[in-house]
């Protein structure tokens, strides 16, 4: 389905409101007091970024609590963690400042797809360095400002000022600018004809595309990425792992892709347990430190529990206080070990007795599938183009899918991997050829797409209940499908989630 210019500056619109509402919707606790500070008081040398102890909440749900993080000049991070538990929303507290950052450090957090427009992919990426496009205007005002008065050459005032905007421009490169813009979009799938269309020509996907483009343009000291690799093609992610192993600054990108979190990053923030834990290493470094932490905890967790229970069995209430008295003692004594060391992962919070290791699984019952006679689904010579599309065309493509069979459909962006599943869902119709279809197949679809078609002032249980009225908000159970309960309820919009 493809949008026209005006549904999609409606969408624009609706998302930049949903983040409004979002900005609102944070509260965030540095200690006892409120984050209202915008790192006005800190040192214009620091470049690593410490917050302690703080707590963040959304619409009366706990994100974090007591949490404490450092984020160190030059690494690359990776945010990992269950969905749903704040890691988009501590990339949006840090772009927002509502978590404090020394005011020396620009963030900048790829999170939207850029407006479609008549401006190109290549000026709406160099236009990203707002500095620099200011700069090229001074100097063009005066240069036609003196054609405009007829002079052959500049006054003394105006020259001089000429003279420091091309000092400027020189050291920003400006002269490479449009090269070095060139080569980050060819990186990420542009070809230079694309580089040239307007942007309202390209899809949102391609305009995400453009987003992360200015970003990696402008090199900002702190570069905040979200889901950076969902719908780029395996040699474009394979281009920005390369690209952001070079970065010489600091990010923090959130991603579920677990060989792109091996190769770009050198340390893991965990969020678990409403805390955040560092890791050192890459994701596999952190699955194996992860599983450690985990049964140390665990047999604490046992030890205490052990001696806890055969206190109660005695009776003997000072018994029991004197096991929790401590177990406290303890906790309280590694948290300060831990601070000694400088680590800052852990939290200033009152010591506790040893707690199980809480694990966050989701599990997805599917109904048993009839069984049908093969063939199930099969395209026979089947041709398609699009009408304006004179460079596309799938010909003599032949597929047969039968019970069980599992398919991956792999290549470039543009190389027709959606029409060919359009062509086996039936939402297109081939110019030549056959499909065959059982009379009792069934078919269900997931689509990069769909959230182009959601009613976005819908929740969740109320967008499912207009598709299969048939059903109760208790039986979609919402929960079971890895989202929380009360986010399936809440009124929150379907754009929010």
């Amino acid at each position: 389905m493809k949008l026209n210019h005006e549904a999609i500056l409606e969408i624009n619109v609706i998302q930049n409101q949903a983040l409004k509402d979002d900005h609102d919707a944070f509260s965030v606790v540095i200690g006892s007091r409120a984050s209202v500070i915008d790192g006005e008081d800190g040192d214009a040398n620091v470049k690593d970024i410490t917050v302690e102890n703080f707590s963040v909440s959304a619409r009366g749900k706990e994100l974090l609590r007591n949490a404490s993080v450092k984020i160190t000049h030059g690494k690359r991070y990776g945010l990992v963690g269950p969905n749903g538990m704040g890691k988009s929303t501590l990339l949006k507290l840090l772009a927002w400042r509502k978590i404090p950052v020394p005011k020396n450090i620009d963030v900048l957090l790829v999170e939207q797809e850029v407006v479609g427009d008549d401006k190109t992919a290549i000026e709406i990426v160099v236009s990203a360095n707002e500095e620099l496009v200011k700069i090229r205007k001074e100097v063009a005002d005066l240069q036609n400002s003196a054609s405009a008065d007829g002079k052959d050459g500049f006054d003394d005032d105006a020259g001089e000022k000429l003279s420091e905007l091309y000092e400027k421009l020189q050291l920003m490169g400006s002269d490479s600018a449009e090269a070095q813009a060139a080569k980050i979009l060819a990186g990420l799938g542009f070809t230079q004809d694309m580089q040239g269309r307007p942007t309202k020509s390209f899809s949102g996907g391609w305009r995400m595309r453009i987003s992360l483009a200015r970003a990696l343009f402008v090199q900002p000291t702190l570069l905040l990425l979200d889901e950076p690799t969902n719908h780029l093609d395996l040699r474009v992610v394979l281009w920005l792992e390369e690209y952001l192993c070079r970065w010489k600054k600091t990010f923090v990108v959130v991603s579920h892709d677990r060989d792109f979190l091996n190769t770009v990053c050198c340390e893991i923030i965990h969020l678990h347990d409403l805390k955040l834990h560092i890791y050192r290493g890459n994701f596999d470094d952190f699955e194996t430190g992860y599983e450690q932490r985990r049964k140390e905890v665990n047999k604490k967790f046992e030890i205490y529990d052990k001696q806890l229970k055969a206190a109660k069995r005695s009776g003997n209430r000072v018994q029991q206080e004197k096991v929790k008295d401590k177990a406290k003692s303890a906790a309280a004594k590694e948290a300060s070990k831990n601070k000694a060391k400088g680590k800052v992962d852990g939290d200033d919070a009152p010591a506790e007795a040893p707690q199980k290791w809480r694990v966050y699984s989701v599990e997805f019952h599917f109904p048993e599938p009839t069984e049908l006679t093969p063939p199930l689904l099969q395209l026979v010579e089947v041709s398609f183009s699009y009408p304006n599309r004179e460079d596309f065309r799938l010909s003599g493509v032949d597929v047969s899918i039968d019970m069980g069979t599992r398919v991956a459909i792999v290549g470039p962006n543009g190389a027709g991997k959606s029409t060919l599943l359009n062509l086996l869902a039936g939402d297109l119709v081939p110019s030549e050829g056959e499909v065959r279809r059982s009379q009792k197949l069934r078919i269900g679809r997931y689509s990069q797409h769909f959230v182009d078609i959601l009613t976005m002032s819908e929740t969740p249980v109320e967008y499912l209940l207009r598709l299969h009225p048939d059903l109760s908000s208790q039986k979609l159970r919402i929960g079971a499908k890895g989202a929380d309960n009360n986010n399936g309820n809440s009124k929150e919009r379907l754009m929010d989630n």
